[in-house]
């Protein structure tokens, strides 16, 4: 068996959370993350929808829900199902509510 090996250069110099990052995904996590430490999305407050987000950015839908599962596994967002995503708090703050049981207890 003959294996070949090919000299391969990488001249990347991007970094994860990058806005230049070429992955769209990757910039759009950025934006919104930039706009959650600015305080344009302050927390327990939800973030765009999916479509919207798409129309708004030209993505497909799972390049912006990738965006957002990003930003939750970093703990800057919290999903509930059915209901989209919302801002969280700081890591030391709870928890915000889930917004359909508060609205349910307000009828």
């Amino acid at each position: 068996m003959r294996c070949a090996l090919l000299a391969i250069e990488y001249r990347t110099s991007m970094s994860i959370g990058d806005e230049t990052d070429p992955r769209a995904y990757i910039r759009l996590a950025a934006e919104l993350r930039k706009q959650i430490t600015e305080g344009k999305l302050p927390p327990g407050s939800p973030t765009p929808s999916i479509t919207t987000l798409t129309q708004d950015h030209g993505h497909a839908r799972q390049t912006c829900a990738k965006a957002l599962r990003l930003l939750v596994d970093e703990g800057l967002l919290i999903r509930y199902p059915g209901l989209g995503y919302y801002v969280a708090g700081s890591p030391g703050e709870a928890k915000p509510d889930n917004p359909a049981k508060s609205s349910a207890d307000g009828d």
